[in-house]
């Protein structure tokens, strides 16, 4: 039988370098869920107007008033149904729905973590 001569394994020092990078990942992970939460339903409540005949035929003002309502229901920001990021056109028949915006989300200290999204659907007005 082998005698050995120092112990093996991880140390305090590695097991602690591990942590600190695992936690940081962790709070990445959990600061950055939330806006594509927010995103994710955004998309549904736009895909869900989108297939929704009865609300296509309807005025701009009226569609932009329901994603409005919807998104105050399901908690999501309210502004992204503002024209500032959601565009609605109607261009030959077909209606374009075009959402840009860009979320930007405090990670450590002065270190920020810029979050850009962009849907594009378009439908044919009933």
């Amino acid at each position: 039988m082998a005698v050995l001569k120092r112990e093996r394994g991880a140390s305090f020092f590695s097991i602690m370098v591990v942590l600190i990078v695992a936690g940081i990942f962790f709070a990445v992970g959990f600061k950055l869920f939330t806006p594509y939460k927010d995103h994710a339903t955004f998309k549904s409540i736009l895909e869900n107007v989108v297939h929704d005949r009865d609300q296509v035929s309807k005025e701009f003002r009226s569609i932009r008033r329901t994603i409005y309502d919807r998104a105050v229901i399901n908690q999501v920001r309210e502004d992204l149904s503002t024209e500032d990021y959601l565009k609605i056109e109607n261009i030959d028949g077909v209606i374009h729905f075009d959402l840009a915006y860009e979320e930007r989300v405090p990670m450590f200290y002065n270190v920020d973590a810029v979050v850009k999204f962009q849907e594009h659907y378009e439908v044919t007005k009933p």
